[in-house]
C-alpha cells in the first residue's frame, strides 16, 4: 500500500466553516422570523436541527480531509479522493504536459497553494488543493522533473 501525504490541515477548517456558515445563517434567520412571527416552538426545533447539520457537517469535513491524499511512486503520481465516492487518479509521469500552481485570494489568505496537472487528455488532468506552500513548490519541481526524464525515454 501506498504512503499517502495529506492535504494542508487548514482545508478541513475551511471545509467544516464554509459549510456551517451555509447551514448556520439561513437557520437563525429563520429562527429569527419565526420567534418574530409568535411561532416559539418552531424556532427552538429550527435551531436544534441548524445545530444537528452543523455537527454532522463539522464530522463530514474531517472525513472529506482525510480522504485527500497523494502518493509519489516511481512511475506515476496517484492521487485519492472522494467520501461517498471514492476516486483514484493515477497520473504517469511520462504523460504530463506541464505543472501549474496556483494560488486564490482564499489560498494567500491561508498560505496554501494548489497543484495543477495538465496531460494530453483532459479527463486525466489532475489537482491537488490547498498544500502548504514549501510542499506545493517541491512537488511542482520533483513532478516536472520526473516529467521530463519520463517524457525522454518515450
Amino acid at each position: 500500500m501506498d504512503e499517502f501525504a495529506p492535504i494542508a490541515k487548514a482545508a478541513r477548517y475551511i471545509w467544516a466553516v464554509a459549510g456551517i456558515a451555509t447551514i448556520g445563517v439561513p437557520g437563525v434567520v429563520i429562527a429569527l422570523m419565526l420567534v418574530l412571527g409568535g411561532a416559539g416552538g418552531g424556532a427552538v426545533i429550527t435551531l436544534v436541527l441548524t445545530v444537528l447539520l452543523s455537527c454532522w457537517w463539522w464530522w463530514l469535513s474531517g472525513r472529506r480531509w482525510r480522504a485527500w491524499g497523494y502518493a509519489e511512486r516511481e512511475k506515476d503520481l496517484v492521487i485519492r479522493r472522494g467520501v461517498l465516492v471514492r476516486r483514484v487518479t493515477i497520473v504517469p509521469y511520462g504523460r504530463m504536459q506541464f505543472v501549474e500552481i496556483k494560488q486564490g485570494p482564499l489560498d494567500r489568505l491561508i498560505g496554501t497553494y494548489e497543484i495543477q496537472l495538465h496531460t494530453a487528455a483532459a479527463a486525466t488532468d489532475a489537482k491537488i488543493p490547498l498544500l502548504p506552500e514549501q510542499e506545493a513548490h517541491r512537488l511542482r519541481k520533483s513532478l516536472t522533473e520526473l516529467g521530463e526524464a519520463h517524457a525522454a525515454g518515450l
